[in-house]
């Protein structure tokens, strides 16, 4: 058994919790609302985010940032990509040793173009950071509490760090694998979401499935053809943390960017559609650092511009996609 928190009770972090929990291990989950951890400690649900899951009697939750910083020596962070700065500033006044950080969050920091792992780097410093593992993949909340099989990937430098994390969360349901290639599983998860929104906006329109499998191919490209040029290996993307969680996230309901992409399609304002939803949605804000990266990298996203366009700069998304349809002919293979 070990001690670990998770920070986080949104649905994929309470989903995290239970299975660390289910696993044998001694889990504290934070939140920065009281009377949410009231809810789990007493009644042991999370409404808001899994209300039709029952959680384990094991799984204690707190509103105590201090007391989640010294409970454990691995801190599970997986908060939305907005509060990553303001959350990780406060932990490192409250950290007394170095931690082991597993971040299961997607996204980017727009303006600074920060990836997860550099943002907690810049936030924590490096003397609190054991080293930082990301756990990314094909992994919908709702589906892991019902124990239906998931595979995700552990991500680090250090080898060993990554295979103390895959030990922390592989069971009968939930398989992980390793990689050493942070910055291509974190370029692949934050990614995807802005290929989502343009899936969902796609179904929004009816267009069909070969409109939906041509973007979701040609989204990968583009994922790709950032991913490689920061450095990340090629291979990645054609593997869980890259295609897997492309596909998950384009294609399911449970996908907060498909849905949001999806009213977006039916012609609600973007207002509404955040309103409507009442949970982040990664991908609108990605699509303005992913616009940013593709523009400092000098690496062609038609999708992710057109997105752009449609998010922030009043286009209608059957503008946009007609404009994607007359591009310039072009082969489909591109060179790395």
């Amino acid at each position: 058994m070990e001690r670990i928190t998770v920070l986080g009770a949104g649905s994929w972090g309470t989903a995290l919790a239970i299975v660390l929990a289910e696993n044998g291990h001694d889990t504290l989950l934070w939140t920065h609302r009281q009377d949410q951890a009231d809810e789990i400690n007493q009644k042991h649900t999370n409404k808001k985010y899994l209300p039709h899951t029952t959680l384990p009697t094991n799984l204690v939750a707190t509103a105590n940032l201090a007391e989640a910083a010294q409970h454990a020596p691995t801190i599970v962070v997986a908060v939305p990509t907005k509060a990553i700065r303001e959350v990780c500033g406060n932990l490192s006044k409250l950290l007394q040793e170095k931690t082991l950080f597993v971040h299961v969050s997607k996204g980017i920091e727009p303006d600074t173009l920060l990836r997860i792992s550099e943002l907690m780097q810049e936030s924590l410093g490096t003397d609190l950071i054991k080293d930082i593992v990301v756990l990314s993949g094909p992994s919908h909340a709702e589906e892991v509490v019902l124990q239906h099989p998931t595979t995700v990937t552990a991500a680090c430098e250090n080898p060993a760090s990554a295979e103390k994390v895959q030990d922390l969360f592989m069971n009968g349901y939930l398989r992980v694998y390793t990689s050493e290639d942070v910055t291509g599983v974190e370029i692949g998860g934050a990614l995807k979401n802005v290929i989502a929104l343009a899936a969902g906006i796609t179904d929004g329109l009816a267009y069909g499935d070969n409109a939906k499998a041509a973007l979701i191919t040609r989204g990968l490209a583009e994922i790709t053809r950032l991913g490689v040029k920061m450095g990340g290996n090629p291979f990645t993307f054609a593997g869980l943390t890259g295609m897997g969680d492309l596909i998950v996230t384009c294609t399911s309901v449970h996908s907060r960017n498909w849905r949001a992409g999806n009213m977006l399609g039916k012609g609600m304002p973007l207002e509404e559609v955040l309103e409507q939803m009442g949970m982040v949605v990664e991908g609108i804000r990605t699509t303005k650092a992913a616009h940013q990266l593709a523009l400092k990298y000098d690496v062609a996203m038609p999708i992710t511009a057109a997105l752009y366009d449609v998010l922030f700069s009043d286009k209608t998304s059957k503008e946009a996609v007609d404009e994607l349809m007359i591009r310039m002919k072009k082969p489909e293979i591109d060179e790395f």
